[in-house]
């Protein structure tokens, strides 16, 4: 394979950009990770589009490849003075289209648009297209605003033929061969992304217990010439793709877990969690002694602060907020939220001072791999919901651990929805399940803080007043998205809301 950088390649002119921007208003829609979901789209503007390589392909045709940023308005986000939301595309384009890139075509497959070079598809489903990628960080290249870079002293492989992962929702990921993973950003924020700010800092302090950012691309923020991102000023580089490497023999937390709540479900009724199969408690232990490893390693080699007791109020005044927007949208929350604003408002009462640094941010048993030589903790990027500047904020560790519990409780009782027998059980037999399931829970749960204190010398279950705040802010936000997406999943964090409006 050849290429060569064509910065000469002669710009798009505004027709050519518009014809670009509605073929991406068609296409967007249709795309997993696509974040305006049932939104009428008011309008498509490509605000960057660079012309990247010209690729010839092992047949000898010419592969052309732009990156083009694209924003995005909704037409009841318009009327509210929303931001528009920015997605990026690598968008490829040939005179003909093959059949193995027809599944990704962006537009009519069959319809070509010549002034950008032929037939539009995702760049990222081409092998050629990806391998450039991969070349780039390799070279620690640049292409006019793109900057490609790597850890010092890595020498990367580049033969490796790439796959997209079919999996992924927010973003897309590339697996080169069983060495590299990437992950586009599909919707990139105003600056650099925490996962790989948080991955170069953990790199850094070497810790264990992730796979650290081997390379990246960014964008320079100079070349938007000023303009917003996604409504945000740009000021800094922009996170457009990290580079890790891939754990083809790891298993995440969460499916471990559901294989030994399906042991302890298939057990004999006397069988305590403890004994049934593949009990869990063990690796619930070696994650809470992980995930002390990584917070001690964040606050070693980032800042670190203190909440004030204004500070305070104003975190659990955000928690109040969304408890009561749940609560309206949600009805069946309802006979639980006095309860639940009584245990927040304790969080505002407390007065401070909160210690805070750096933590993942959006932590739960599929964001952990077990591998055969320990745990290792993924995407620090942070609830993909909140903005730049929230992901970035110091937080307590106190909400990692929450929404680990979470997850213990999640792994637990889901599977209960989704047996078809119990529903023809008698009442007994389902109390049953339920107390095995809580069992369960509570086990692991009771595991995972022991090893968090055997670490960092404290239990987090101590400052018990903030951490049912945060698990209360976490079982809150479940219930909204579970009414929004999955409604039979939807008890799980309601039963959660019940237990923790009550709790003292």
């Amino acid at each position: 394979m050849t290429s060569t950088i064509d910065m000469a390649h002669p710009a798009l002119d505004g027709r050519s950009t518009e014809r670009l921007a509605g073929l991406l208003s068609g296409w967007l829609p249709e795309q997993r990770w696509f974040g305006g979901k049932g939104r009428d789209i008011e309008s498509v503007v490509v605000s960057s589009c660079l012309a990247a390589p010209q690729i010839a392909d092992d047949n000898g045709e010419d592969v052309r490849l732009w990156h083009v940023l694209a924003e995005v308005t909704y037409r009841d986000g318009a009327a509210n003075g929303e931001a528009p939301q920015t997605y990026q595309v690598f968008v490829g384009a040939r005179r003909s289209l093959p059949d193995r890139l027809r599944h990704a075509a962006i537009g009519d497959p069959n319809s070509a648009v010549p002034e950008l070079g032929g037939h539009c598809y995702d760049g990222l489903h081409d092998a050629f297209l990806a391998a450039w990628l991969l070349e780039r960080i390799a070279d620690r290249d640049s292409v006019g605003p793109l900057r490609f870079d790597r850890l010092a002293g890595q020498v990367l492989r580049t033969d490796l033929r790439a796959l997209v992962l079919t999996g992924e929702q927010s973003n897309t990921s590339l697996v080169y061969g069983d060495q590299y993973i990437a992950k586009v950003f599909r919707r990139p924020a105003p600056g650099r992304s925490p996962e790989l700010e948080l991955g170069l800092a953990l790199a850094v302090a070497e810790s264990p217990h992730i796979a650290p950012p081997i390379g990246w691309a960014e964008f320079d923020a100079a070349a938007l010439d000023g303009a917003s991102l996604g409504g945000e000023a740009v000021d800094e580089p922009v996170t457009l793709l990290t580079l890790q490497p891939f754990l083809p023999s790891a298993t995440d937390g969460w499916a471990l877990a559901l294989t030994s709540v399906r042991d302890l479900f298939a057990a004999e009724p006397d069988v305590s969690a403890a004994r049934a199969g593949a009990d869990f408690g063990p690796e619930a232990h070696r994650l809470g002694m992980a995930t002390a490893r990584v917070h001690r390693a964040l606050a070693a080699t980032l800042p670190t602060g203190w909440l004030a007791p204004e500070d305070l109020e104003h975190l659990a005044g955000g928690m109040r907020r969304q408890l009561e927007m749940t609560a309206r949208q949600v009805p069946q929350l309802r006979p639980y939220a006095p309860g639940l604003a009584e245990a927040i408002d304790r969080l505002a009462a407390l007065g401070g001072p909160l210690p805070v640094q750096r933590v993942h941010g959006d932590y739960h048993l599929g964001q952990a791999m077990r591998t055969v030589t320990g745990w290792i903790l993924l995407d620090f990027e942070g609830e993909p919901t909140r903005s730049l500047a929230e992901r970035r904020a110091p937080a307590s560790p106190l909400k990692d651990i929450a929404g680990m519990l979470r997850s213990f409780d999640y792994a637990a009782h889901h599977l209960l929805g989704t047996m078809s027998t119990l529903a023809d059980q008698p009442p007994a037999a389902t109390e049953l399940m339920t107390a095995r399931a809580g069992e369960w829970a509570a086990r692991n749960r009771d595991a995972f803080c022991r090893g968090y204190a055997e670490v960092l010398g404290y239990d987090p279950r101590a400052e018990s007043a903030v951490l049912r705040a945060f698990e209360i802010d976490k079982a809150v936000y479940e219930v909204g998205y579970e009414a929004a997406n999955r409604p039979s999943w939807l008890p799980i964090p309601l039963n959660a809301c019940a237990r923790l409006s009550t709790r003292h």
